[in-house]
């Protein structure tokens, strides 16, 4: 089979990898789409993100969907069924693992990631096998949307880690996928408004298109969010999807007091005006990657209560990856860009 092969940045290969049978609990995958991820553009254009780097070659990918083509014993999930796979593989029985925080597993194995060394080899290839319950069925939506499992999980546990959404005044900042899924589960959750902000028309006006009332691009006018700091600030909640010191920022004075900041945006270690945030006395909270939501982004897909297709931009077939990662690095044209497999 054929797989994305990240050697250092901009040295992307399609390279031949040998393809497993299934054992007990496993399936064999015969991979339909997957969705570029940030993480997997830092490695395509920079070789890695902060301390994170390529030490060896890494099959690159970990949100996709296939249909099953064989299943090893003791698997319910039937050939030619679509399913959502799961990247995310704790191990079930460390501390964190025990206590319900799977996405802090001290074992973690998690699809396309040069966090640890060995690097855990990815989910961007032809065919794949994988454990039967990292698979979730997706009958009635299309390969793409399965594959937005992933990232539509990584904004539920960011929900979960905000609160009850109902009612409140929901901040935005950072309009590529996350940032627009952030829009999408607010929405969904009973925001009475949502603002977003971004560098670019394109993004923003996708951010109005899913369900933003109000969008302000910040390269155009830097000090768009100046006018809610009236009165200690507006909103209740903060999604920072950048990962960019100057934006976090930025936000402080348009936050109420008590208000939570939800930190998605991974750009490295910054300094943040700690004092500004403990005279308002801000809630600060990380969200890293997601476990439980993941088969639940896939039941509200299929439910209808999320539509997530506006967000997929783009589908280039497998022997075009370099096109598709370079336009899923253009932020003037594409959000989500997907590799259609076969």
């Amino acid at each position: 089979m054929k797989a994305i092969v990240a050697h250092a940045a901009k040295d992307l290969r399609l390279e031949e990898r040998d393809s497993p049978a299934p054992g007990p609990g496993q399936v064999r995958i015969k991979m339909a789409a997957g969705g570029i991820c940030g993480s997997d553009l830092h490695y395509y254009n920079h070789g890695g993100f902060g301390p994170v780097r390529l030490k060896e070659p890494m099959i690159l990918g970990h949100e996709v969907a296939g249909v099953i083509e064989s299943a090893g014993d003791g698997v319910d999930l039937t050939p030619g069924q679509l399913v959502a796979v799961s990247p995310s593989r704790p191990c079930g029985s460390c501390a964190y693992c025990l206590e319900g925080a799977q996405n802090h597993c001290l074992h973690m194995r998690f699809y396309g990631s040069a966090m640890p060394f060995p690097h855990i080899q990815g989910a961007f290839r032809e065919m794949m096998v994988a454990e039967a319950n990292q698979c979730v069925p997706a009958d009635g939506l299309t390969a793409g949307e399965a594959a937005m499992a992933e990232p539509l999980a990584v904004v539920l546990h960011a929900a979960s880690q905000a609160g009850d959404l109902m009612g409140k005044r929901v901040l935005v900042t950072g309009c590529g996928p996350i940032g627009l899924l952030a829009v999408l589960v607010a929405r969904a959750a009973g925001a009475a408004e949502i603002v977003a902000t971004d560098i670019t028309d394109f993004t923003l006006a996708k951010a109005r298109a899913v369900g933003a009332d109000l969008t302000h691009n910040v390269a155009q006018t830097p000090d768009a969010l100046a006018g809610y700091g009236t009165d200690k600030g507006h909103f209740d909640v903060l999604f920072e999807c950048t990962g960019v010191a100057p934006v976090v920022a930025s936000t402080i004075p348009a936050l109420r007091p008590r208000a939570t900041m939800v930190q998605l945006g991974l750009g490295g270690d910054m300094t943040l005006p700690v004092q500004a945030m403990t005279a308002k006395e801000l809630i600060l909270k990380g969200s890293f990657r997601f476990h439980a939501e993941f088969a639940t982004g896939v039941r509200l897909m299929q439910s209808g209560r999320l539509d997530v297709t506006p967000l997929i931009t783009h589908t280039l077939p497998l022997d075009q990856m370099q096109a598709a990662f370079d336009l899923a690095s253009d932020r003037s044209q594409a959000l989500k860009v997907q590799i259609a497999f076969g």
